[in-house]
């Protein structure tokens, strides 16, 4: 009864998904999947994929959808690893990484609440130009990180209490996105507009005013991303964020949020990221191909969705 308080039914089974996966893994891998070492990994893997998909969330909630966030992302990685902005030292990369993120995430709120544009379209058209741009700035050459202060926090030296620094900032935006859903005026229109647009319309509520606001947000979400990606690679590429936009997508659908939008928790999102990536390291530690990987990720998918619509059908 006291789980059934803080958890919904969803969030409940995807823990026991994630405690069965546990479980596989200790059988199947053995010490090399409970080791220290290796759990890090685990989460410092889903730390990154994680940022991005708490900005997805909130705009799949509000009745969008985003395709160009792995394209923000790797311009983001990019410009902020130039030699003009390294010369800034980290402040400089991180601010420039957070810009673009947002700058990048304005065009498509503008285009999609004010153009008004399809959001398929809108963000598509994003993910081409963001990903041409990339590759123009590098010239398809990898970029170098030279800032020590950047490199120092993706060194083992600087984990705190055995937790990596990259782990700790997917925490604190888990923390500020679930406030921020559950506990304000911004969460709640953002459920009423995904809901129903029109009756939030009627209600008073700024609906383009919000959706450029979530979609900012979600741009903001890749500049973060963006930089903690550097700073596991010690690197900018234009390579960077390759599918993440779908295994955002993926891993939100999988944590409850509904394609059409007014429901979803950034919980079940973050689960939702845990599950994918355990499922990555166990097909890794048990040598694996990755085809089964990408088929298993799929069938994951197709079952989620058709929870979802006999759940919505049952509720109806």
């Amino acid at each position: 009864m006291v789980l059934g308080k803080l958890f919904d039914l969803h969030t409940l089974s995807l823990l026991g998904v994630l405690a069965i996966l546990c479980v596989i893994g200790a059988i199947t891998a053995g010490d090399q999947f409970l080791d220290t070492n290796n759990l890090q990994l685990v989460l410092t893997q889903a730390s990154v994929i994680g940022v991005v998909t708490v900005g997805m969330t909130f705009v799949m909630i509000g009745g969008g959808i985003d395709l160009s966030v792995g394209a923000i992302v790797a311009l983001a990685s990019v410009w902020c690893t130039t030699v003009a902005t390294q010369e800034f030292g980290m402040g400089g990369m991180i601010f420039c990484a957070l810009a673009v993120g947002v700058g990048c995430g304005l065009v498509n709120g503008v285009l999609i609440a004010y153009g008004p544009m399809v959001p398929f379209v809108a963000t598509l058209a994003m993910m081409v130009s963001a990903r041409g741009l990339s590759l123009e700035i590098t010239g398809g050459s990898t970029q170098m990180v030279t800032v020590d202060s950047v490199l120092d926090l993706g060194r083992r030296d600087s984990y705190i209490l055995g937790i990596p620094p990259l782990v700790i900032i997917f925490a604190v935006i888990t923390a500020l996105g679930w406030v921020l859903l559950n506990r304000t005026t911004f969460g709640r229109r953002t459920v009423a507009i995904g809901g129903n647009a029109e009756a939030a319309r009627l209600a008073g509520i700024a609906v383009k005013r919000q959706r450029l606001m979530l979609y900012a947000l979600s741009g903001l979400c890749c500049g973060i991303a963006a930089f903690m990606l550097v700073v596991l690679s010690g690197s900018g590429q234009n390579t960077n964020g390759n599918l993440y936009e779908l295994n955002s997508i993926a891993a939100a659908i999988i944590g409850g949020t509904l394609l059409t939008g007014g429901r979803g928790t950034i919980i079940g999102s973050v689960l939702g990221v845990l599950v994918f990536t355990l499922i990555t390291n166990l097909f890794v530690l048990n040598n694996l191909e990755s085809a089964f990987q990408q088929i298993a990720t799929g069938a994951i998918i197709v079952a989620a969705v058709l929870l979802q619509r006999r759940s919505a059908s049952h509720t109806t």
